[in-house]
């Protein structure tokens, strides 16, 4: 009798954990980001025919303002990427501390979003509190970095079964 009542209580103990995670998938418990294992990401022109909305948050802890360059690359398990070269303006005031800048952006298309990387090159620093990005093809997915984002290195997560599915992209 003891054994179902932990057992009665653990399944209501998970179900409220997953009913207050809402529409955003937001992966519980996630380890800090990391640099990228392979050398660079797939650098190749987005030609696709789907939309994201990418959110990034920068934290409150970060420099007034940032003039670095900035590139954001996410996708698939299945190889399918998205990459932006340059989304920082400087003169739109992008990336200022504790500010919330929104970007909808167009690439191929993917299945749920597991990974992404931020590259930062330049001397202001930046601090990236977390990033979101939706589309109509999979649930929105919110990365926690709450980190500085190193220069010059591909930062960042990658949830997808393995590792395959960046390195599989990256040029070497």
């Amino acid at each position: 009798m003891e054994t179902l009542k932990k057992a009665t209580i653990s399944l209501y103990f998970l179900l409220a954990i997953f009913s207050f995670s809402g529409s955003s998938r937001s992966i519980l418990h996630q380890p800090h980001p990391q640099p990228l294992e392979s050398s660079k990401i797939n650098n190749t022109q987005n030609a696709g025919s789907c939309s994201y909305t990418v959110t990034i948050k920068t934290s409150c802890s970060s420099p007034a303002y940032t003039r670095d360059y900035i590139s954001i690359a996410f996708g698939d398990a299945y190889g399918n990427q998205v990459y932006v070269p340059r989304i920082d303006d400087p003169s739109s005031r992008a990336f200022e501390r504790c500010s919330t800048d929104r970007y909808d952006l167009k690439g191929p298309c993917t299945y749920q979003i597991c990974y992404v990387y931020l590259y930062r090159s330049g001397y202001d620093g930046w601090k990236v509190d977390k990033v979101t990005i939706s589309s109509y093809s999979s649930k929105s997915v919110t990365f926690n970095y709450n980190s500085k984002i190193p220069n010059d290195v591909w930062f960042g997560f990658n949830f997808c079964s393995g590792r395959q599915a960046v390195e599989s992209t990256a040029a070497m």
